[in-house]
Parts: C-alpha cells; sequence; structure tokens
C-alpha cells in the first residue's frame, strides 16, 4: 500500500489531468504556495490556493489546452515530503513544450502548503512560454 501523501500526490495529478479544479482545490491548504522557477512571464510565487489555480488556468490558457503533466514516478521523502517526476507536454504559438519536470511537494495535514518546480531544460521551459 501506497504512503498517504504519495497518494494525495495522485490524486491531485488526476484531478489536474482531467480539470477537475474542485478536487484539486480540496488537496490545498488555504495559504499554500506554488513556486514556479525560471526567468519566463509565469515564474514567481503563487500565493494562495485561489492563486495556485489561476496560475494552472493561465498554463492550460496559453497553450490552447494542450498542457499535460503525465505523471512518471513518486517518490516518499520523510514524513511531509513527495517528489513527484511527470512530462510536460503542450503546444504554443508553433511551439512544442516536451520534457521531464519534477515538483516537491510539502505536505502537512493531508494537504498540499508548498510546491517547487524543477524543469529538465529551465531555458526551453521559458522560451515556451514567452
Amino acid at each position: 500500500m501506497a504512503h498517504p501523501n504519495e497518494e494525495l500526490v495522485r490524486q491531485g495529478y488526476k484531478a489536474f489531468g482531467e480539470g477537475d479544479m474542485e478536487t484539486l482545490r480540496s488537496l490545498f491548504a488555504p495559504d499554500a504556495v506554488h513556486s514556479a522557477t525560471g526567468n519566463g512571464p509565469l515564474a514567481g510565487d503563487y500565493k494562495g490556493v485561489d492563486d495556485v489555480l489561476g496560475y494552472y488556468g493561465k498554463l492550460f490558457e496559453l497553450s490552447d489546452g494542450t498542457f499535460t503533466a503525465e505523471l512518471k514516478s513518486t517518490k516518499v521523502e520523510g514524513d511531509d515530503t513527495v517528489v513527484a517526476t511527470h512530462r510536460d507536454k503542450g503546444q504554443r504559438g508553433g511551439k512544442t513544450l516536451d520534457q521531464d519536470e519534477t515538483l516537491t511537494f510539502t505536505i502537512s495535514g493531508g494537504k498540499f502548503t508548498h510546491l517547487v518546480e524543477d524543469h529538465s531544460d529551465p531555458a526551453a521551459y521559458d522560451a515556451f512560454w514567452s
């Protein structure tokens, strides 16, 4: 049986992939932060569940609904951290995004409190969204 935090992350990826923002909202602490790394126009800290979900909406909007994050693996680290690896894919203005990314989830009380992105090719990721 998988660790409860690993199951929470898997549930989050499923909801994200299905565009189920209601379920996704229920997985985040109200004051959660998603740190979008890099130097592109979407980089920065998204603070609070509404801001985080707004960021996810921008990913879909700017890619004309083509952005996907296909979960590849999860690794539980300690009591409050899960590192997930997924494949980002999308199309935008003649550009293609297709690369690995890790998301490090910090979890407290059964809710996501902090997510930090790490892109396999940060320059290409920034260029895709620019």
